[in-house]
């Protein structure tokens, strides 16, 4: 039971780690220059960021309920 929960715990911690990864290099690619001041640089690296992490938790939340509900349809049969 308890390594059950810890192991659940390890692959959500890679899995955010993953997509938070995977959304800044998408984010990075897009060009946010003239939605920004031109002194405001530290400000818009922070709501980047926020971003990132924000959509990034949130595709790790699916693929993580997805495969939790994939596992459970063996009790289905």
């Amino acid at each position: 039971m308890e390594q059950t929960l810890a192991q659940n715990g390890l692959v959500s911690i890679i899995s955010h780690l993953i997509f938070i990864v995977i959304t800044w290099q998408v984010v990075q690619s897009l060009n946010f220059d003239e939605l920004f001041r031109k002194n405001k640089v530290f400000e818009a690296r922070i709501l980047i960021i926020f971003l990132t992490i924000a959509i990034g938790s949130t595709v790790s939340n699916f693929f993580l309920d997805f495969l939790n509900w994939s596992q459970q349809l063996i009790y289905l049969f």
